[in-house]
């Protein structure tokens, strides 16, 4: 892949990662309004679904291979990662929470080690022991973790074994209709908790909130999406932790939450970590390769 390609690459996979941070952060605005985290999750996935169904052109006949039971679970996963995050969101930083969820790449990298029999580099295991280091820095456990964290790192944790599964399916289904099965899924995995929950009050605003948080977040993995299928995967993932970027500085200007001494240098450490992969991960021959058409 050509420097100009890369470029445009992480352009789109930061803007991707902006506008989920950004739907996170209309979370956290509902969250801290009182609006039940389910509600919010539940919106997110039906908006979402009915905003894509008309892009992704899924067949009838392809529903019938959603009941894969990977495919359930992998919804599954990540129904439990949003609803934690926007947890966690309601009373903690959201560049700390960001920073206690990445601990979901290193469980799905020991999961793949473990289940599938992948061969760990040395290399990639230092960076992600980097990582690691970072996480707990943010999360500083033993000196008076709260609850929002342990939701973090229950989403991080979700998240980890979400991208697991997605490895389980590669290449078994196509990215626009693995993603509509997480939608869809997370639409009826959420409906009786949203049911139960108590309504956001009708004021425009809270509706406003609502629909943002979930466009934002849909067009955002959307993108990832297009992004996975133009370039190999093993190049958008790990900037994807550019994700840390955004989330510090809406984090500032929305909300005026610095992150402490110790926890910027745990999130530098997560983002030296990604994008340590990234290099270790761009082998010589990938620099002459041409990104695929979508």
């Amino acid at each position: 892949m050509s420097a100009l390609d890369l470029c445009r690459l992480a352009g789109t996979v930061f803007l991707a990662v902006t506008l989920v941070v950004i739907g996170d952060t209309c979370g956290k605005l509902l969250t801290q309004s009182d609006v039940d985290p389910f509600i919010v999750a539940w919106s997110r996935f039906a908006i979402g679904a009915l905003v894509l169904w008309p892009l992704a052109r899924i067949q009838w006949r392809e529903l019938a291979g959603m009941k894969d039971w990977r495919v359930i679970l992998r919804a599954v996963f990540i129904a439990g990662g949003i609803s934690s995050i926007l947890t966690a969101l309601k009373t903690e930083p959201i560049a700390n929470v960001f920073g206690a969820f990445f601990v979901g790449p290193i469980i799905s990298y020991v999961l793949a080690v473990v289940f599938l029999k992948e061969r760990p580099s040395t290399t990639h295991t230092i960076l992600l022991a980097i990582g690691f280091l970072g996480v707990l820095l943010v999360v500083k456990p033993g000196f008076g973790v709260t609850t929002g964290t342990l939701f973090a790192l229950l989403a991080g944790t979700f998240y980890g074994c979400y991208l697991f599964m997605t490895k389980l399916l590669a290449g078994a289904m196509r990215p626009t209709r693995l993603l509509m099965s997480q939608l869809l899924f997370g639409t009826v995995l959420l409906t009786p908790l949203g049911l139960t929950s108590t309504f956001p009050p009708n004021e425009t605003a809270v509706w406003a909130l609502l629909v943002a948080s979930a466009l934002a977040s849909t067009a955002g993995n959307y993108l990832l999406v297009i992004a996975n299928r133009t370039a190999d995967a093993s190049l958008v993932a790990p900037l994807v932790y550019t994700q840390l970027i955004s989330a510090t500085i809406l984090g500032v200007i929305v909300f005026g939450d610095w992150p402490d001494p110790v926890a910027l240098l745990g999130l530098a450490l997560i983002a030296l970590s990604g994008l340590g992969s990234l290099a270790v991960r761009r082998k010589p021959d990938d620099r002459a390769t041409i990104m695929r058409s979508g």
